[in-house]
């Protein structure tokens, strides 16, 4: 089964479990859900800036030509998860969902709290200050989540509010088979690094480090996660991962939280954004920065890394 996910993934589209399955954008995922209930479907964030064209044709495949989700569901509004929002939206006109505590970034009232460079772990941490942290403004499109933890025309499904990685992350949860689309309050790979996070290698982790403005949240978040004791767990970066491994995994990411997730050094390692709903509102001082011949010697190393994936895979697929 393992092996059939990762060719799977390799292809870009991967299925997680009846009526979930997975897409790859480069670096992160997105996913569609169709409720076995109510009929409906909908996309689970939207993937990287030019990936829009790519999903629609996914969706083509999987749903019908010229489908279109009953609406969208941001599990947060990092860059990498909003991407090709707008221009899907340009063309489907249906309502996106995300928690009120996410909607200051989404409306054009407040950027997200900066990444953080010096968290270590890898290339993309040290990337990290290149990173779009908006907002945008989608304000006539979006719409807060109810706040009984149901999934508008999504009966199977609740959501669970999980913070910390942003100020209102949340996680997807479908009690029947107990599937978990977990975001990035935990990951399967190891997203501070190039190497893992282009060939989505398994390594069970806590929130990208170079993102997380909240760690005390993101510990609770964890914990709420573990609670739900799931069968299968579909994040926002790697391959999903189910059974006994995947829970134990996860049991020991919730009991060791401060010593595995938690970096040694960062701008929020010891005191977190203070955010509510109108945006941040303190921003710990930053202590340390890295050179710019650092960053310029690790933009060259990415771009060399991103360029090696792109022709072995393009090699790969003519083989």
């Amino acid at each position: 089964m393992e092996q059939e996910l990762v060719e799977q993934y390799t292809s870009n589209l991967f299925a997680v479990a009846p009526g979930v399955w997975g897409r790859k954008e480069i670096f992160s995922n997105l996913y569609f859900l169709q409720d076995q209930i109510s009929g409906e479907w909908a996309m689970v964030d939207a993937g990287l800036s030019w990936s829009a064209s790519s999903i629609k044709k996914i969706v083509n495949d999987l749903f019908g030509y010229g489908n279109k989700p009953s609406l969208i569901i941001l599990t947060h509004g990092h860059f990498d998860h909003i991407g090709a929002l707008q221009d899907l939206l340009n063309d489907w006109d249906v309502p996106v969902y995300a928690h009120r505590m996410e909607l200051p970034y989404l409306t054009g009232r407040s950027s997200y709290p900066p990444p953080d460079p010096t968290v270590g772990g890898g290339m993309i941490s040290a990337l990290s200050f290149l990173f779009p942290r908006g907002p945008i403004d989608i304000s006539e499109y979006v719409r807060p989540l109810p706040d009984d933890n149901a999934v508008p025309g999504m009966p199977e499904w609740k959501y669970i509010f999980t913070p910390g990685h942003s100020p209102g992350h949340i996680s997807l949860f479908r009690d029947r088979d107990k599937v978990l689309i977990a975001g990035d309050a935990v990951v399967t790979t190891k997203p501070e690094s190039v190497l893992y996070s282009l060939t989505s290698m398994k390594h069970f982790s806590g929130p990208p480090k170079y993102f997380t403005c909240n760690w005390a949240s993101a510990k609770l978040s964890v914990l709420k996660l573990a609670a739900l004791d799931p069968e299968i767990i579909a994040t926002g970066h790697g391959l999903p991962m189910r059974g006994a491994e995947m829970r134990n995994h996860l049991g020991v990411l919730a009991r060791d939280f401060e010593e595995v997730a938690i970096p040694s050094q960062g701008r929020y390692a010891e005191e977190p954004a203070t955010t509510d709903e109108s945006g941040v509102v303190f921003l710990p001082q930053n202590k340390e920065t890295i050179p710019t011949s650092v960053k310029l010697i690790a933009v060259s190393a990415a771009l060399l890394s991103v360029a090696f994936f792109v022709y072995h895979q393009v090699n790969r697929q003519h083989a």
